[in-house]
C-alpha cells in the first residue's frame, strides 16, 4: 500500500523558514516523481515544486529562489525547504507521488485526485 505522511507545517512570521517532510511508503523514488502542491482558501490547487525520478526539478515562479525540494533515499523522505516565507505562501501543503512519472503535467483539481497518491496535508501559516 502506498502512503505519504507529511510533517513540518506550522505558523511563522514573514521572512521565516519552515521545512516540510514527506515520508513515502510502498514506493521508492526510482518508481515515482514527487511533488508538493498547496491550496489556499478560495484558491485553486497549485503545484509548488516537483522532482522527477531522473533528477529534474521544477519550481513555480512565485517560489523560485526561496524554496528547495530535496530527497533522502535512505530515509524515503522528500523535503521542501521554505525560506523567506511570505503571507501569500499561507496554504495547506500536500505531498504527492506519481508512479507514472508524468512530472505532474496531468492537471488535478483537488487533493486526493486519483491521478496521484497524496499525503494528508499540512497547514503553513505566514503572518505579517
Amino acid at each position: 500500500e502506498v502512503q505519504l505522511v507529511e510533517s513540518g507545517g506550522g505558523s511563522v512570521q514573514s521572512g521565516g523558514s519552515l521545512r516540510l517532510s514527506c515520508l513515502l511508503f510502498g514506493l521508492t523514488f526510482d518508481d515515482a516523481d514527487m511533488g508538493w502542491y498547496r491550496q489556499a482558501p478560495g484558491n485553486e490547487l497549485e503545484l509548488v515544486s516537483s522532482t522527477s525520478s531522473d533528477g529534474i526539478s521544477y519550481y513555480r515562479d512565485a517560489v523560485k529562489g526561496r524554496f528547495t525540494i530535496s530527497q533522502d533515499n535512505v530515509k524515503s523522505t522528500v523535503y521542501l525547504q521554505m525560506n523567506s516565507l511570505k503571507p501569500d505562501d499561507t496554504a495547506v501543503y500536500y505531498c504527492a507521488a506519481d508512479p507514472l512519472r508524468r512530472r505532474f503535467r496531468t492537471p488535478v483539481r483537488a487533493p486526493g485526485d486519483r491521478e496521484y497518491f497524496w499525503g494528508q496535508g499540512t497547514q503553513v501559516t505566514v503572518t505579517s
